[in-house]
């Protein structure tokens, strides 16, 4: 099963929250090691699906954000 690049955001980002309500219970240190070594592997592979999706737009700079449209005054 192929895993979209959004999921693998999400996946890791939950993986990285987990380790920090870890980090606040005070579980014992081996389990946070181990676990902060997967999510720093996870986030290498995650960048690496990112930068690798293959993502097409047909958005322009003259488009600039969607949310907030430049006016159309010329500097």
């Amino acid at each position: 099963m192929k895993i979209s690049a959004m999921t693998m955001v999400l996946i890791t980002s939950v993986m990285l929250l987990i380790v920090t309500i870890l980090v606040i219970m005070n579980i014992e240190f081996s389990w946070i090691f181990y676990l902060t070594c997967l999510g720093q592997i996870m986030i290498a592979i995650m960048v690496y699906k990112v930068l690798k999706e293959n993502y097409t737009t047909d958005k322009t700079f003259d488009d600039f954000y969607e949310d907030h449209q430049i006016s159309n005054h010329k500097y």
